[in-house]
């Protein structure tokens, strides 16, 4: 049976809320969050579920951000779907929406005091989207501080985002759980995105290449390839499909996102990320370097 959640708008309200007790099962952490920007799709699902079951109480942030877009980005024309969003997170048992305007998010306009990624947020998709990663971990340390959770979910899709984060957390020395959950893909592979809405029929089969290139790597890796072996791997999937344009593929050290060489053993992380039309994807995988039979 569907519980429909209450959904609040601004801080204070939201503060208002958060002081009333929460009952349950005192086995279950307190309090769970999952931050999104709505348009939400079975990947956000995914968090929440998790979120489900190991919280007395869920709450889930929709907010499109505006510090995380760039010039030129796409934030006049990203779905903004906030009924259908409550509707969906109706039949997952959340408990609270915390859907705030921007100017109870930032009053007084744009904030002149920020958080920074520093220099994990200068790389990769730092250096194609350069204001990104701050406008991200200023946001999250915001909904942090508000919401107080135990626990927060974050999807592995965006993995730098995530690894900056937890890097976020230890620094700035908050007390919340960082708790990954896996990508959620289509049956063809395809990474599920709310920016896949984008996509006409005949992008989106060109947009395939991006898990395909992702499969390619690793079944390298799987054959004893290395860390440059199985980018090259990727490469070639890439190359061999028109109508795509990619900004960066490349096999890193899930801990540092540092490039992973030649001389690299263990878990690795491909990244990869690619325009379609007008439309950015990100997606990656992880693969073990060195793990083959000899």
């Amino acid at each position: 049976m569907a519980h429909k959640p209450l959904v609040v708008h601004t801080t204070e309200e939201l503060r208002r809320v958060l002081n009333q007790p929460v009952l349950g099962d005192e086995s279950l952490a307190q309090r769970a969050v999952v931050m999104t920007m709505g348009a939400l799709h079975a990947g956000h699902m995914e968090l929440v579920n998790q979120a489900r079951s190991q919280a007395r109480q869920v709450v889930v942030t929709i907010f499109v951000n505006p510090l995380q877009f760039g010039p030129g980005e796409d934030y006049d024309s990203y779905p903004r779907t906030l009924e259908a969003d409550v509707e969906l997170l109706s039949e997952h048992g959340v408990d609270i929406v915390f859907a705030p305007t921007l100017e109870d998010m930032y009053p007084g306009g744009d904030p002149l005091v920020r958080a920074t990624a520093g220099k994990l947020g200068t790389v990769l998709e730092g250096e194609f989207r350069p204001t990104h990663f701050d406008g991200v971990v200023t946001v999250v340390n915001k909904l942090l501080n508000l919401i107080d959770p135990d626990l927060a979910f974050f999807g592995e899709k965006d993995a730098q985002q995530l690894l900056i984060i937890q890097r976020m957390v230890k620094d700035f020395g908050h007390r919340v759980e960082i708790c990954p959950v896996p990508i959620v893909r289509q049956a063809d592979g395809l990474a599920l995105s709310s920016r896949n809405a984008y996509l006409t029929t005949e992008e989106r089969e060109i947009a395939l290449t991006l898990s395909r290139a992702l499969f390619a790597a690793r079944h390298a890796a799987e054959v004893g390839a290395d860390a440059l072996e199985a980018r090259a791997a990727a490469l070639k999937v890439f190359a061999d499909q028109p109508g795509i344009e990619v900004d960066y593929c490349v096999v890193v050290d899930p801990d540092t996102i540092a490039d992973a060489g030649d001389r690299f053993t263990g878990e690795a992380l491909v990244l990869v990320a690619a325009r379609v039309g007008r439309t950015r994807l990100i997606d990656n995988m992880r693969i073990v370097i060195g793990s083959a039979l000899a």
